[in-house]
């Protein structure tokens, strides 16, 4: 039962989070991302690997004289057999680390799909999964066309010792 409560917060974020989507798979989910955090989506190219990373970071690369580190996005979620397919890229996004630094970070995923505009309305609050499930890098759930997308928080993506590795892997590529 909703609480009005629990309306209203479920109003409120949907209000704060209604735009433009860009929408790719994982998987057999839709995931989406806020549009203005996407600088480029790039064919899959040559990743170089960065010794003791996590394993859903792929490595770095050499995007016009930018290193870049890479995260692979269905390692990160759990998900098995990231097999590269036609269909892979690598979308470059750009996420909040701390207060002050911004640092692109490349995504693998499956394919992208499209651009999405979703009012208010179509956003739900993350539902409740219990203590078990992390949904820290979940914004809201959207229903579009449909189907569930899940909005995903970019700045969240990573966990504070993550992104400092991130750090570190973009250092290590400057002397690739």
């Amino acid at each position: 039962m909703t609480t009005p409560e629990r309306a209203t917060s479920v109003a409120q974020a949907g209000n704060n989070l209604g735009g433009k989507y860009l929408t790719f798979a994982l998987k057999e989910e839709t995931y989406a991302v806020d549009v203005r955090k996407v600088r480029e989506i790039i064919r899959m190219t040559n990743i170089t690997r960065v010794p003791q990373m996590p394993d859903f970071v792929r490595g770095v690369i050499n995007l016009r004289g930018k290193i870049i580190p890479v995260v692979d996005l269905r390692l990160r979620f759990g998900f098995s057999d990231p097999s590269i397919t036609e269909h892979t890229c690598i979308v470059v996004v750009q996420i909040q680390i701390g207060t002050s630094l911004r640092r692109e970070t490349g995504l693998v995923v499956d394919s992208v799909e499209e651009v999405l505009n979703l009012t208010p309305q179509e956003i739900e609050e993350t539902p409740d999964f219990g203590t078990e499930v992390d949904t820290r890098y979940l914004l809201g759930v959207a229903k579009s066309k449909g189907l569930v997308k899940l909005l995903l928080d970019l700045d969240r993506i990573l966990a504070p010792e993550e992104a400092e590795a991130l750090s570190l892997s973009e250092a290590a590529g400057t002397s690739l």
